[in-house]
């Protein structure tokens, strides 16, 4: 998972946790850094969700990327799994979904909308991504 707020991440993984709890959830807040570390991940990988903009986790970081620079990568390799897009910013995940079907691989789009979208909508997909197996 490419996402960068703390709060959002622990009710990822308690959502994850409740329809798929032996999937280990696996998190990066940097672009660049999952770029680098995903490649010998993805052929066990079950499940990507993607977010696009990204904070420095402090002052003094570097620039962490975005999540269009991560699809831009991902897309050129071999579909793994399916990814969910759930950036706020709705132009880039239009760009993402597109990277993601030129490259052939399922993808599907959860709006961060409503206080409850990641209890609701993102683990409704994460389910039906559970019961395929």
């Amino acid at each position: 998972m490419l996402e960068d707020d703390a709060e959002r991440l622990a009710r990822f993984a308690a959502a994850l946790g409740r329809v798929a709890p032996g999937v280990e959830l696996r998190t990066w807040r940097d672009a660049w850094k999952m770029i680098r570390e995903t490649p010998p991940l993805l052929p066990s990988a079950w499940l990507l969700s993607l977010d696009h903009d990204l904070d420095p986790e402090d002052e003094s970081s570097d620039d962490p990327g975005t999540g269009w620079d991560l699809t831009k990568v991902l897309a050129e390799l071999p579909p793994c799994c399916p990814v969910i897009i759930h950036t706020s910013n709705g132009d880039r995940a239009t760009w993402m979904m597109g990277e993601f079907h030129l490259g052939g691989w399922e993808y599907h789009r959860v709006a961060p909308i409503g206080d409850d979208w990641i209890e609701n909508d993102w683990r409704r997909l994460v389910r039906r991504r559970a019961k395929k197996g």
